[in-house]
């Protein structure tokens, strides 16, 4: 027998796993949370005016300031929780759709409470487990993983990484997110 969940779908969110390359280093742009005492990747709501790697990509935008080339297909679903059971609404459960998005410029972000930073995937999988129920800490750690082993294997495809395979010589020299541009 199905479990009494199976017949309950969950609400879906849409998240950009943002990241950027340094040689052969990566780099995963994290954001505070609206409470600002956890680590998360840019995501929120679906639109019905926009496709869902639209919608990841606008929260990027919103959240992190992060511009750059999203993928069109998600890479990675994973279930992710908000609230506290001690509160009203208690937890609510999220089924979250991952796309991978290189970024290349940055700018302020328009919620300014959301501090985006830049870490190793090491520690942007420690950060996003701190505070954490493990299952939600290894639906998060999962998703590095992903994200890593689809960037490597885009790497080994082209000989190089997605969005700089049409790049120029002169172009792929200079790195576009080495300092913050804000408006």
């Amino acid at each position: 027998m199905g479990s009494a969940r199976a017949g309950k779908s969950l609400p879906l969110q849409v998240a950009a796993i943002c990241y950027r390359r340094g040689g052969t280093a990566i780099e995963f742009l994290l954001v505070n949370t609206n409470g600002g005492n956890k680590w998360t990747f840019p995501k929120g709501s679906t639109d019905p005016r926009l496709s869902h790697s639209q919608a990841a990509e606008r929260e990027a935008s919103e959240e992190a300031g992060a511009i750059g080339t999203i993928e069109p297909r998600h890479f990675h679903l994973y279930l992710h929780s908000k609230g506290v059971f001690w509160q009203p609404g208690g937890v609510q459960e999220f089924v979250i759709k991952a796309f991978l998005m290189e970024i290349h410029q940055m700018r302020r972000p328009d919620e300014g409470n959301r501090r985006p930073t830049w870490v190793s995937a090491e520690e942007a999988k420690r950060r996003l487990a701190k505070g954490r129920e493990v299952k939600y800490a290894r639906e998060l750690e999962a998703v590095i993983d992903r994200a890593m082993e689809r960037i490597q294997f885009h790497h080994e495809l082209w000989g190089t990484y997605p969005s700089s395979r049409h790049a120029s010589p002169a172009s792929s020299s200079k790195d576009p997110i080495a300092t913050v541009v804000w408006p």
